[in-house]
């Protein structure tokens, strides 16, 4: 495919959920944007993760009046990882750029990304350069997964970088060849690889609605990044088991020679309950740990699809403006 060519499909793929206030605001912002570019023509693909709200009636209610949109109905919530794997399986665009409905993700960056593709690169990364949207205790947790996830995981992940990127069609379809149905999308973003390149931006405030991830969702999406791409907290227990086994062989060792030298020696009670208490969490969080990891491959044995799609809405081809 010529990247200079006159015509160049633009899919935009928007995992939805419980949205309703932020679609027609999301659509007419992406209009406005592209209405003065003859060369980008765009596809919408909004997909509804089982929304409860009014989202899949607003949806098909802007539909009727635009031919570019297509809306995959999931047959429930499957999660938001799920639902961009199942947009970016409907989306038939020479490029392709997941992005949220509520326009933290700036459409205007999208034109840059395009100049950049056309310069050869297949991806093209937004990346933050500030975090000033976000909680500081948002900020600071979101610092300290990067910096773990990049010290125990390969691949490494770029700081600060969301879904938010600009990929090939090429690009997609190898992230379609990729079988596991527990997927952690930023991790698989990077581990396809391709020649990528990074648009820095400032990410604004919601302009509707409230976010759908709170402390215990994010604090689940890192223990998925991290036992997704790294087998190293499985490793850390069998050094730390070598080092505790090493440690009572040499504890053995003195009460052997205080024994010889002054004599039968009486542990107290406490020293034998506070041993008792750390060998006995050092062990369970041992067992926790395997768990992890032994729950992921029983689920990725069953082999289930990541997704089921209880309708697809589509009026026609995507076309220009």
């Amino acid at each position: 495919m010529n990247r200079n060519e006159t015509s160049t499909l633009l899919s935009l793929v928007i995992p939805v959920f419980n949205e309703a206030e932020s679609i027609d605001l999301f659509v007419d912002e992406v209009q406005r944007v592209f209405e003065n570019e003859p060369t980008v023509r765009l596809e919408f693909v909004f997909v509804n993760d089982g929304s409860t709200d009014t989202t899949l009636e607003t949806l098909l209610s802007r539909q009727q009046n635009d031919k570019r949109i297509k809306i995959v109905d999931l047959s429930r919530n499957f999660g938001k990882e799920a639902a961009l794997t199942a947009g970016l399986s409907a989306a038939r665009g020479d490029i392709i750029v997941p992005i949220d409905v509520d326009l933290q993700d700036p459409p205007e960056l999208i034109m840059e990304m395009i100049a950049r593709w056309r310069e050869g690169y297949e991806v093209v990364v937004g990346r933050r350069i500030n975090r000033d949207s976000d909680s500081w205790a948002k900020r600071k947790s979101a610092n300290s997964f990067y910096r773990i996830h990049n010290l125990i995981a390969n691949p490494k992940l770029p700081e600060n970088v969301g879904d938010f990127r600009l990929m090939d069609c090429r690009v997609v379809r190898a992230l379609e060849t990729l079988p596991e149905s527990r997927r952690f999308m930023k991790g698989l973003f990077s581990w396809v690889g391709f020649r990528t390149a990074y648009v820095d931006y400032t990410r604004p405030e919601r302009v509707a609605g409230t976010s759908k991830f709170n402390g215990w969702k994010l604090w689940n999406f890192a223990l998925e990044g991290m036992t997704s791409f790294s087998t190293v907290p499985l490793r850390i227990w069998t050094y730390l088991g070598f080092i505790v086994s090493l440690a009572s062989f040499f504890y053995a060792a003195v009460i052997a020679v205080r024994v010889l030298i002054y004599g039968i020696d009486l542990p107290g009670y406490a020293s034998l309950i506070v041993a008792i208490f750390f060998l006995g969490g050092l062990q369970l969080i041992g067992i926790g740990v395997i768990g992890e990891y032994l729950g992921r491959a029983y689920i990725e044995s069953k082999r289930r699809p990541v997704y089921l799609v209880r309708q697809v809405y589509e009026q026609g081809e995507a076309d220009g403006h």
